[in-house]
């Protein structure tokens, strides 16, 4: 598996230099920005495979950058943020954020994360030739990677995507909390629940359009189903 090219958005000099250490010793490629234009710049001229992003930036608030970014691409997104609140982690993952990771960190966190988002990579890119999965309104073309409501495509962030993919290849079964964060993260963390539930919530609102259609039934303290239409 070839390792991905990462952007490291960090104005502090001694975050960036670890988190750089950290890719470098585990032969990473990466290339860094310290505020948000020139990480918006890099990410569009540089397209990387995943982006580590700090919130607090110099010019404009990480999150700006992460809908600017989500305006045109889907690559992961990784926040590194001092912020531990949960209202700012929700507007984060809100914005289109994959994933939260709250200072000081664990190195060996974030290296099991970049791993995650690396298999998540890999495992979206081997599924070209798959069938095409539909239940009522909703389309999953495995092969190009996208997802449809009544055939207009639907603006999921990755996350989301390997959610709706994990619902619908055991739809009709109660996938547990600990299961799917498993999956997207490779953890179980109190953190990694409630982003679980930020983007199941983002997710439903995408899909369910119709007040009379739930194509994805909470199973409170337990998971979620996707019902079969």
């Amino acid at each position: 598996m070839n390792k991905p090219l990462i952007l490291v958005v960090e104005d502090d000099g001694t975050v960036r230099n670890l988190i750089t250490t950290t890719l470098k010793s585990n032969d990473y490629r990466f290339l860094t920005a310290p505020d948000g234009e020139s990480a918006i710049g890099a990410a569009s001229t540089r397209q990387p495979d995943i982006v580590l992003l700090d919130l607090g930036l110099p010019d404009m608030d990480g999150v700006e950058v992460i809908s600017r970014i989500r305006s045109w691409s889907q690559m992961p997104i990784i926040v590194i943020s001092a912020r531990s609140e949960d209202a700012d982690k929700i507007s984060a993952l809100d914005a289109g954020a994959d994933d939260y990771l709250t200072k000081p960190f664990s190195v060996a966190e974030l290296l099991a994360r970049l791993r995650v988002t690396q298999r998540r990579l890999a495992a979206l890119e081997s599924k070209n030739g798959e069938s095409v999965f539909r239940n009522g309104s909703l389309t999953i073309d495995y092969g190009a990677g996208c997802a449809y409501m009544n055939d207009v495509p639907l603006k999921l962030t990755p996350t989301e995507y390997k959610l709706l993919c994990l619902l619908a290849k055991d739809v009709g079964k109660v996938l547990t909390h600990t299961y799917l964060t498993d999956k997207i993260w490779g953890s179980s963390w109190e953190s990694d629940m409630a982003s679980l539930r930020v983007h199941m919530a983002t997710l439903r609102k995408k899909i369910e359009t119709d007040p009379d259609t739930q194509y994805i039934q909470t199973h409170i303290g337990i998971g979620y189903r996707m019902l079969k239409i």
